[in-house]
C-alpha cells in the first residue's frame, strides 16, 4: 500500500497471523463494514484494507477527541474517513453502527496482537 498505514506500527508477520485469528470470529463484521463503506469483498487482501481503515478510524477518533492540536493532514485524513463511512447513509443509526463495527474490529485486533507477544 502507498502512504502511511496504521499497520505500519505492527510487525507484519504477527499482524497477518492476528488478522487470520480475528477473521475466525469476526469475518461477518469485516463483510458488513466493507459493504458499509462500499469496498468490494472480491478483491485480493480486502480484509487487510478493512482492518487498516478501522485502525486508522479509531486512531482518528482518539486524535479528534484529544486536546492536542491536529495538523492539516490529520484533519483531512479523519474527515475523509468520516465521509467514507457516512456516504450513502440515511440516518445516524447506520453511521453509528459502522463506527462501532470499526471500533470492534480495531480493538479486537489489538487485543489478539498483544496476546501474541
Amino acid at each position: 500500500m502507498q502512504g502511511s498505514s496504521a499497520l505500519d506500527k505492527y510487525d507484519l508477520k504477527k499482524a497477518h497471523k492476528a488478522l487470520k485469528m480475528l477473521l475466525i470470529d469476526r469475518s461477518n463484521e469485516f463483510r458488513v463494514f466493507a459493504h458499509g463503506i462500499e469496498y468490494p469483498t472480491n478483491t485480493e487482501n480486502w480484509e487487510v484494507i478493512v482492518l487498516n481503515f478501522c485502525l486508522d478510524f479509531v486512531e482518528c477518533f482518539k486524535e479528534m477527541a484529544g486536546e492536542n492540536q491536529l495538523d492539516h493532514n490529520q484533519i483531512h485524513k479523519c474527515m475523509t474517513h468520516i465521509r467514507q463511512i457516512t456516504r450513502g447513509k440515511t440516518n445516524m443509526t447506520e453511521v453509528t453502527h459502522l463506527e462501532n463495527t470499526a471500533y470492534l474490529i480495531a480493538e479486537d485486533f489489538k487485543s489478539i496482537y498483544k496476546r501474541m507477544e
